[in-house]
């Protein structure tokens, strides 16, 4: 488990008759349970174990960091805690899917379609999501993607990153882990519905 309050929800959930990400109403309920949850973003890097932890982001997984982009002073805004889906990698950086640039409803609606991509059905440490720019670019299903787009630099990176499991993903989802700089939450989520509409 990331942290306390992950393995906290997932035995709530478990206790309660839900498998994590296997149906969509357990989806649904581990999604409504996060949303209600107070955590932080420093809290969740804080309690992760060494092993859920790594120097490098794999594409597929979801991974969770600090980040201090290099052109924040000409950015209108950005988030210094990323969750995202990496999507592809390169020498200097990687491109991901920050889910935190989607109001609630679209992200629920986003990670249902990734669920499509997964690479196996073991929901275990081996799994995770066949994505590439021009799937994701390809299928309107896809659509709400489109705001979430951002290339990072490895060298801003200023933690290291956290894994998500695979049975987290819908708790991780619905945590309130983003923090905006420059612009509140509902400007960006204006912007982003304004982008695939």
């Amino acid at each position: 488990m990331v942290a306390y309050v992950f393995s906290k929800l997932i035995t709530r959930g478990r206790d309660a008759g839900y498998v994590p990400a296997q149906t969509t109403q357990a989806r649904t309920w581990f999604r409504e349970q996060a949303e209600a949850t107070n955590v932080t973003p420093s809290r969740v890097i804080n309690q992760s174990s060494e092993s859920s932890t790594s120097s490098i982001s794999i594409p597929g997984n979801m991974v969770l960091f600090n980040y201090d982009p290099k052109t924040k002073a000409s950015l209108p805004y950005y988030d210094r805690f990323p969750l995202i889906f990496v999507v592809e990698q390169n020498s200097r950086g990687f491109l991901g899917i920050n889910l935190h640039y989607l109001p609630l409803n679209y992200r629920a609606i986003l990670m249902d379609n990734l669920y499509e991509l997964l690479n196996n059905k073991n929901y275990n440490e081996s799994t995770r999501l066949r994505l590439s720019y021009e799937v994701l670019k390809s299928a309107s299903k896809f659509r709400y993607a489109k705001p979430c787009f951002k290339q990072y630099l490895n060298e801003r990176v200023r933690s290291r990153f956290i894994n998500i499991d695979v049975n987290q993903w819908d708790v991780a989802l619905f945590l309130p882990l983003q923090r905006f700089v420059k612009a509140n939450k509902t400007r960006i989520y204006r912007e982003s519905v304004r982008k695939f509409q």
